[in-house]
């Protein structure tokens, strides 16, 4: 029997109430496992209304009360990293070891967040005039809403909902509807924890849902992660709405391989970034520069690593790349693989065709690795989004470096060398947001913030870190004299420091 999935309101479970469903796959065995309620806009505005409802109490709750409660909801997510994990590989596919370790950078954030109290500590000057104090607080801005992606449906909701929650507001989710169980679970358990109802809220849907909370009066601040088309329609939308928005959107990672890289260093680490996950992140690596005569080498490496790729279900402890999300998101990889032939980009290994025994539904697809890419394909511009690695050839560092400056992502990048002055020269030069060097993926931890430049990227704030305590709080500063008793009349001139 197919299961029936809901939204969580107000603290529980609320089925949905219009004839509007999407299914959920199994991406291992092609089966719909359950079905998730379309929200209308009615249903936001109910959940918008919960927030709305719970904020002025959850607001005036002091911080160290908020952090108890995220002290407790970390120690459940302890409890249950297994049943989470086997959550997100059920409805995503990554393999259970890939997983965990999402659900574990989520946690890290939920760490920092139970330091609340110290984050919101604002600034006091004393005496900035003759008898003036003033002094800086930071307050939560309202009612706030995230829209997050498939990929990642633990650990990209995690980056905003506890600093969003421990920061004073109230919060509703709108996760992927390709694997929306893993946040209803997150929310029985922060219901679990203490967290008061209507603080946090779930609502499945599909544009609907989104554009109902995009024009809600009520709510204050959106934030988004997913393609780029949709970030800006996010961003534009939500900031002509008068809202605070951070948008954060597509990538075309790029893994620079100098000629004096370790190079089995690096072809691991290429391994690990183009097809953990089944390519399926915003920080994998999908473009491998080959600088000088390191590429014939590289390409040997990479041939035979990827061709020995173990493909299979992700629960099977034995693979290292499970399955795409869906069978449509499967038919849009290999139409980027078939798009690439037809390019004239070499395939190297063609990772197309691949059936499991006793898996022959899934939405398998093995490893792909193209050679000899330029950089006016479209398997060089476009965001692919799966197991499809592309080697770049360029002749030298500068060479290298522009390829990477000029394309319109500035999400993630990386540098594979064994020289401290061209590593230091590259984070210098390079215009992306989070770089590595001689790490693949350069995700930043929970305390630092997460977040690209140029079409990467709209809005002003990165999530988590500082700039996530940024975005989830107005400053207010509070400028103070009192009276000695003794008026001196109106005074018509700007107050200065005198």
């Amino acid at each position: 029997m197919t299961k029936s999935l809901s939204h969580f309101i107000s603290g529980k479970p609320v089925a949905g109430h219009g004839d509007r469903f999407g299914e959920v796959y199994n991406p291992a065995t092609g089966e719909i496992a359950a079905k998730v309620p379309f929200a209308s806009a009615g249903e936001v505005d109910d959940a918008v209304k919960a927030a709305a409802a719970a904020f002025p109490e959850w607001a005036a709750t002091p911080p160290s009360r908020r952090a108890q409660i995220m002290f407790k909801f970390n120690e459940l997510l302890d409890t249950h990293r297994d049943e989470l994990a086997r959550l997100i590989t059920a409805e995503h596919g990554k393999v259970l070891s890939d997983a965990a370790g999402s659900l574990q950078r989520g946690i890290e954030v939920v760490e920092f967040a139970c330091g609340i109290p110290h984050l919101l500590r604002g600034d006091f000057t004393e005496s900035v005039g003759t008898g003036i104090d003033s002094w800086s607080v930071r307050q939560p801005v309202g009612v706030c809403a995230g829209i997050t992606p498939f990929n990642f449906p633990a650990m990209v909701p995690m980056w905003m909902f506890p600093l969003a929650i421990t920061c004073g507001n109230t919060f509703i989710l709108k996760p992927s509807e390709k694997d929306p169980s893993c946040s209803l679970r997150l929310a029985e358990i922060l219901t679990e924890a203490g967290l008061p109802d209507g603080v946090f809220n779930v609502i499945n849907g599909d544009k609907v849902a989104v554009d109902a909370l995009l024009e809600h009066p009520a709510v204050d601040a959106i934030s988004f992660v997913g393609s780029t088309p949709i970030a800006e329609y996010i961003y534009a939308k939500g900031s002509a709405a008068g809202k605070r928005v951070q948008a954060l959107g597509g990538a075309k990672n790029h893994m620079v391989v100098m000629p004096d890289a370790d190079l089995e260093m690096a072809s691991d680490a290429l391994m690990g970034s183009a097809y953990g996950s089944a390519g399926e992140r915003c920080m994998a690596i999908s473009v491998a520069v080959a600088v000088g005569d390191v590429a014939d080498p590289l390409i040997q490496r990479l041939t035979h690593k990827v061709s020995a790729l173990k493909v299979g279900p992700g629960n099977d402890p034995e693979s290292e790349m499970g399955p795409l999300v869906t069978g449509q998101h499967m038919e849009k990889v290999i139409s980027y693989v078939d798009l690439g032939v037809e390019e004239g980009a070499d395939l190297v290994v063609d990772g197309r065709g691949l059936t499991l025994q006793g898996y022959e539904n899934g939405f398998y697809l093995g490893g792909c690795l193209f050679d000899n890419v330029t950089p006016g394909m479209r398997i060089y511009k476009e965001e692919i989004f799966g197991p499809v690695l592309s080697v770049v050839r360029e002749p030298d560092f500068d060479s290298a470096t522009q390829l990477v400056n000029d394309h319109e992502f500035g999400n993630g990048v990386s540098i594979f060398t064994r020289d401290g002055d061209a590593a230091r020269e590259f984070t210098n030069r390079v215009k992306i947001g989070m770089v590595g060097v001689n790490v693949p993926i350069p995700v930043p931890m929970a305390f630092h913030s997460f977040g690209g430049w140029k079409r990467s990227l709209f809005g002003a704030l990165h999530v988590h870190g500082m700039d996530g305590i940024r975005f989830y709080t107005r400053l207010k500063t509070v400028t103070q004299r009192w009276s000695t008793g003794i008026r001196a009349g109106a005074n018509f001139v700007m107050p200065t420091m005198k």
